[in-house]
């Protein structure tokens, strides 16, 4: 070997090397433990669902619903309902799989019709939910304000309050496992075939609430899968906190700070969504959807999930896929010099995903 070929592999080890130690592969605990402390972390008492139709249409052979279900009673006695839109085919002599579509930051149930419609000409019950703070859960506010508002709220409560929230992904979590309830005592809906999609926030609560539930059989998150360890280890945390910036402008403010930065959003996430810097990142949290069949897709120049973090989330689904002997049900894909959206192209790899996996 001459000497510039061994200088040159002896600086490519040591690069190899200086990586691995900035950015080790985090020790998480097992994915039971994990799943359970998550579970622990969102419980509630439960309440009866309280199904209520408030409008049904039919036209060009699809069906849809307007209806609202509830989820959980707080401690001072009101009832959470979460709103819901369902596009069905208008005749079926079989029960039908069902799949769930999460809205982003700011949007909300009807935003997500054209999913609903595209999946419902497939042969799918297609559900749409407003997120917490969204929607008709936004008491009037537009776009994002409830929420970031809801967020500010959860930052400046203090231990011991009665009515802790999680408005900042966990408590759509727990509002994905109630709809899941729901759809399985829908008499037109196969409880064993239900699925999810996610764009973006609702990408997000894929990776937290549908992994850890069992009963969806197939994910499709679509522009959510990252690090947020790796973004705000690597000072890429800015495309993340603009989603929600007023409520990260709130704790910089609080903790004396001149503007939002690693502190803040350090000490913002890990009050508002505990954890999330650790076990409920999402390199750990995705081992929990193997053997489930799971199609991530991302954008490579996201700022919202950079792909450098996103691609450690990538490695462990490699590896949880891997070890349960399930590699044919992972699908990564990476749209090439696109930003956060949602190409053509994966919004028909989304379809045909569903399709292949779910329908019998």
């Amino acid at each position: 070997m001459t000497y510039r070929r061994l200088t040159a592999l002896v600086l490519f080890l040591s690069a190899s090397t200086a990586v691995r130690a900035e950015n080790p592969r985090p020790a998480y605990p097992p994915p039971t433990a994990v799943r359970a402390a998550f579970h622990k972390l969102l419980d509630r008492p439960a309440v009866p669902l309280d199904v209520k139709v408030e409008e049904t249409k039919t036209n060009g052979g699809l069906t849809t619903e307007h209806l609202s279900f509830a989820s959980e009673k707080h401690t001072d006695g009101k009832i959470e309902r979460v709103p819901v839109l369902v596009v069905r085919p208008e005749k079926a002599d079989k029960r039908l799989p069902a799949v769930i579509a999460l809205h982003g930051t700011g949007g909300g149930k009807d935003g997500m019709r054209g999913w609903l419609t595209d999946l419902a000409k497939r042969g799918f019950v297609a559900v749409a939910i407003d997120a917490r703070f969204h929607g008709k859960r936004a008491g009037g506010a537009k776009g994002a304000a409830a929420y970031v508002e809801a967020i500010t709220r959860a930052w400046e409560s203090k231990p011991g309050d009665e009515s802790p929230e999680h408005p900042f992904y966990y408590d759509t979590c727990w509002d994905l496992w109630k709809t899941v309830d729901y759809l399985q005592q829908r008499d037109d809906v196969n409880p064993d075939r239900i699925g999810v999609l996610g764009v973006s926030m609702g990408g997000i609560e894929i990776w937290l609430g549908a992994s850890t539930d069992e009963r969806i059989k197939v994910m499709v998150p679509l522009i959510g899968v990252q690090s947020f360890r790796w973004s705000l280890d690597n000072d890429r945390w800015q495309g993340r906190a603009n989603t929600i910036k007023g409520a990260h402008e709130a704790a910089a403010r609080d903790l004396g700070e001149p503007k939002v930065n690693q502190k803040v959003c350090r000490a913002l996430w890990s009050k508002v969504i505990p954890g999330i810097l650790d076990q409920y990142d999402c390199p750990s949290m995705i081992r929990l959807c193997a053997p489930r069949p799971l199609l991530i897709l991302n954008g490579e120049e996201d700022p919202n999930n950079p792909l450098e973090g996103a691609k450690i989330a990538f490695a462990s689904a490699e590896r949880a896929y891997k070890d349960a002997g399930a590699e044919d049900k992972l699908k990564i894909f990476v749209a090439k010099g696109v930003k956060h959206a949602v190409t053509g192209e994966e919004h028909q790899m989304t379809l045909d995903w569903l399709e292949k996996w779910l329908k019998p």
